[in-house]
C-alpha cells in the first residue's frame, strides 16, 4: 500500500524511502515522496536533524542534473568541451560556484560515462555536493569515491587558480589521477600529480595544472621549500657575479605552488588525524656534534641489553617512558665508554641509555621498520606502507639506526616545520571525503571545521559479519585463522587475511604454506607487485594476506562465478589501535551491494589489551589465555573497551600537540619571526 509522507521538523522521525523516489524542495529543504512495498534502494533521512535537511538540500540537485542529460548525451566531445570552457569563462568572470553546480555537474557525469564507460550515480552526485559544500563526505567502502571527487574537483577548478586532492599514497596519487584522466581531458581540464623524488621543474608543471593530484607529505614539504626560497629571495641573497656570468641565481629560482586555494583530502581521517601527529620538518646542514652523538647512540645500543627491567630501569607502560634507577645509574656510571662521551654531561649520557632501551622493547623490525638499502625506512602502522623521507623524533630514529648497525644520520637543525593540521588550514576552502569519519567527526569539526555528512548508499549493504572468535593465547588464534582461511577456500570463494604488521603477515604466509595453502603475499616489501595482486585477489580460490596495504583505496573486484559462492571473505586477525582502520578492511567486501562476509579473531596476549588495559590487566588476561585450551567466551568486550581508550588516548596527545603548535607559533609572531621558518633545532 503506497503511502504519502512529508518530511517535518520533529527531530525523532525516521522515514527510510527510495532514493529515487524521493523529490526535495532545496530551498525548503523538505521532501515528499510516495513509498511502495518492495524498497531495493534505500535513502535515509532524519527529519529536522541538521544532517538531513543539508542532505534534502542538496538531494534538490538531482532532478536538475538529470534533466540536463538528454541534451548533453546528443552533443559531439568537440562541443561538450566547448560547453566546458563556456563554464570556465563565467567562473572566472565572477559568476558564483554555486550557480554553476547543476550544469557543472552534468558536464562531469557525460565525460565519465563517454570515456570512462562510469555514469555518476545519484548518491555519488550527492556525495559530490556535500564536498563542494565544504563538509567531509562519509561513504561507504566501494561506494566510487574516486570518481566521485572529480564533480567538486571540477567546479572548483573551472576558477583557475588551481584544485588538490591529497590522499594518502604516490601509489594512489598517481593511480587516481591516470584513471579520472580522461574524463578531465574530455572537458579541457589539464591533470598533474605529485611524486616523489619528483623533479622541481615537474612539481611546478603538475601544480600549475587545474587538477593536481598528490599526498598530504609531498604538498607540505613543497609549501615549505617554496617558503624558504621566497625568504632567500626577500633578503636579496642574489649571486651578482654569477648573474653577470649567465649562471642561475637564488632570484631566477621560482616556488612551485600557487596559492593554496581549494583542497580535496581523499580518505580524510587518516590524514587530518592519524597523520596529524607527524609534524612535516626540512632540516638544517647538521651542527659540530654529529660525531660525539654518533659514538654515544651507537655504544648506548651495545650497552642497552645488559639493562633488566625492576632492576635497572623502570617501564612506565602508559606513557611508554624509560626511568633509570639508581642501580642503572651506577651501572652506567661503570661501564667502560667511547672518548667522545667524555664531553657530554652524565645526565645525557642517561639519557642516551634510556631511549636505547625503550627502542629495544618497542621498535620491532619488520613491524614499525624494514632496514632497505642500509637505511632505516618506517613502515606506517595506518597504512601498512612505507613512509618515505619520514623520520622519528626526539632521538628515536638514531636510536634505531644505532641498534641495526646503520649508519647514524644525525638529529639536525630545523630549517623549516609545518604540521598537516597547519597545512591544511591555511587553504581557503578545505574539504574531504572518506568511508569512516563518523567516529571522528567531532575532532574534525572542532580543528578543521568541516562537518562530517554521511551518504546514502547506492545498494543496499549485504555484508555479513560472523561470529567473533577469542583464544587464548596467539598460537591457538593462528591455528584457528588457517582454518577458517581452508574452510572458505574449498567453497572457492577469494579470502582476505588482514594482518597490522609486515611479521604478521609472514607468520600467516608461513602457517598456509605449511597447510598446502597456495596463496600471495601484499606488504611493504611487495609494493612493486600491488597492482597485480590486488587485480587478482577476488578470483575463486584466491588467498591473500595482507596488511593495512590492502585496506584504503584498494577495490576488490569480484571474479565470474565468485558471487554465486558468497563473495570476498574477509579475515581480520586483530584489533588495530583505531576502530576506523578495521573498517576500512572489513570494507574490502560487500562493496556496491555485493555478497561478503567478515570475521574477527581476538587473543588474550594481542597487543591492544596491554596498550589498553596496561600492564597489570594484560598480564592477568594473558594468565588466564595460557590456561585455556579453545574458543573463549565473553571477552569480546574487553577488546573494544581496550581499543576506545587507546584511541582515546591518541585524541588528548593531538589536542596537546595541537595547541603547543599554536602557543609556539604565537611565540614566533610576537618575536616577528616566521613560525614556519624559524623553528628551534
Amino acid at each position: 500500500m503506497a503511502t504519502d509522507v512529508a518530511l517535518s521538523r520533529r527531530p525523532t522521525v525516521v522515514y527510510t524511502i527510495p532514493f529515487s523516489q524521493l523529490q526535495f524542495d532545496p530551498l525548503s529543504a523538505l521532501a515528499v515522496a510516495t513509498i511502495p512495498q518492495g524498497i531495493t534502494r534505500n535513502f535515509q533521512v532524519v527529519a529536522g536533524s541538521p544532517t538531513g535537511r543539508l542532505l534534502a538540500r542538496w538531494a534538490g540537485y538531482v532532478p536538475a542534473i538529470a534533466a540536463r542529460e538528454p541534451e548533453l548525451t546528443g552533443l559531439s566531445d568537440f562541443d561538450l568541451r566547448k560547453e566546458s570552457l563556456s563554464l570556465r569563462y563565467r567562473a572566472r568572470s565572477g559568476e558564483s560556484l554555486d550557480r554553476l553546480l547543476v550544469e557543472a555537474f552534468a558536464l562531469v557525469r557525460e565525460a565519465g560515462r563517454r570515456k570512462l564507460g562510469m555514469r555518476h550515480f545519484d548518491v555519488q552526485l550527492l556525495g559530490g555536493a556535500a564536498v563542494h559544500h565544504r563538509s567531509i563526505a562519509e561513504m561507504q567502502t566501494g561506494e566510487g569515491k574516486t570518481l566521485t571527487a572529480t564533480l567538486p574537483m571540477y567546479l572548483a577548478a573551472l576558477e583557475g587558480k588551481g584544485a588538490h586532492l591529497a590522499t594518502v599514497n604516490d601509489y594512489l596519487a598517481k593511480r587516481d589521477a591516470d584513471w579520472m584522466r580522461p574524463l578531465y581531458e574530455a572537458l579541457g581540464m589539464s591533470v598533474g600529480v605529485i611524486q616523489g623524488q619528483q623533479p622541481q621543474n615537474d612539481r611546478r608543471k603538475a601544480y600549475a595544472c587545474d587538477v593536481t593530484y598528490g599526498t598530504a607529505n609531498e604538498m607540505g614539504f613543497d609549501f615549505l621549500r617554496d617558503r624558504l626560497l621566497k625568504r632567500r629571495i626577500d633578503e636579496g641573497n642574489r649571486d651578482l657575479f654569477g648573474e653577470m656570468l649567465g649562471g642561475e641565481s637564488v632570484s631566477s629560482e621560482k616556488p612551485v605552488q600557487r596559492d593554496l586555494q581549494y583542497m580535496l583530502v581523499d580518505e580524510a581521517d587518516s590524514i587530518l588525524i592519524d597523520e596529524a601527529r607527524t609534524p612535516l620538518i626540512i632540516s638544517a646542514l647538521p651542527g659540530e656534534d654529529e660525531k660525539i652523538a654518533s659514538e654515544a647512540y651507537s655504544w648506548a645500543a651495545e650497552m642497552a641489553p645488559r639493562f633488566e627491567e625492576d632492576v635497572h630501569y623502570e617501564y612506565d607502560h602508559k606513557e611508554r617512558r624509560v626511568d633509570l634507577e639508581l642501580d642503572g645509574r651506577r651501572l652506567v656510571r661503570e661501564l667502560p665508554k667511547p672518548a667522545a662521551t667524555d664531553k657530554l654531561p652524565l645526565s645525557t649520557i642517561y639519557e642516551y641509555i634510556e631511549r636505547a632501551i625503550k627502542v629495544k622493547r618497542e621498535m620491532i623490525l619488520d613491524r614499525h621498520y624494514v632496514v632497505r638499502d642500509g637505511e632505516i625506512v618506517i613502515v606506517d602502522e595506518f597504512t601498512g606502507r612505507m613512509a618515505e623521507g619520514r623520520k622519528w623524533r626526539a632521538g628515536i630514529h638514531q636510536a634505531v639506526e644505532a641498534q641495526e648497525g646503520v649508519e647514524v644520520t644525525f638529529e639536525t637543525n630545523q630549517a623549516a616545520r609545518i604540521t598537516i593540521q597547519d597545512l591544511f588550514l591555511r587553504y581557503e576552502r578545505l574539504t574531504g571525503m572518506t568511508g569512516t569519519a563518523s567516529t571522528s567527526a567531532r575532532e574534525l569539526r572542532k580543528i578543521y571545521k568541516v562537518h562530517v555528512v554521511p551518504i546514502p548508499t547506492n545498494r543496499p549493504p549485504i555484508r555479513k559479519q560472523l561470529d567473533t572468535e577469542v583464544y587464548g593465547t596467539a598460537e591457538q588464534k593462528w591455528v584457528a585463522i588457517v582454518e577458517d582461511v581452508a574452510a572458505e577456500h574449498e567453497k572457492g570463494r577469494p579470502v582476505l587475511v588482514g594482518t597490522r604488521s609486515i611479521d604478521k603477515s609472514e607468520i600467516v604466509s608461513r602457517l598456509l604454506e605449511a597447510r598446502g595453502l597456495e596463496h600471495t603475499v601484499l606488504n611493504a616489501r611487495h609494493v612493486a607487485m600491488e597492482a597485480e595482486i590486488v587485480a587478482h585477489a577476488g578470483e575463486i580460490g584466491k588467498i591473500t594476506v595482507a596488511t593495512n596495504m590492502a585496506g584504503r583505496g584498494t577495490d576488490i573486484k569480484l571474479g565470474p562465478g565468485v558471487e554465486e559462492r558468497g563473495g570476498l571473505h574477509v579475515v581480520c586477525t586483530e584489533l588495530h589501535e583505531s576502530q576506523r582502520i578495521d573498517r576500512q578492511l572489513i570494507g574490502r567486501c560487500g562493496r556496491q551491494g555485493d555478497p561478503g562476509t567478515y570475521r574477527q579473531f581476538l587473543s588474550l596476549d594481542d597487543e591492544i589489551l596491554l596498550m589498553g588495559l596496561g600492564p597489570k590487566k594484560y598480564k592477568a588476561l594473558v594468565a588466564t589465555g595460557e590456561k585455556s585450551s579453545g574458543k573463549l567466551n565473553g571477552y569480546e568486550s574487553t577488546f573494544y573497551r581496550a581499543q576506545h581508550k587507546v584511541e582515546r588516548k591518541h585524541f588528548r596527545d593531538r589536542k596537546v600537540m595541537l595547541y603547543f603548535e599554536k602557543e609556539r607559533q604565537k611565540m614566533q609572531r610576537q618575536m616577528s619571526q616566521d613560525p614556519y621558518l624559524d623553528t628551534a633545532g
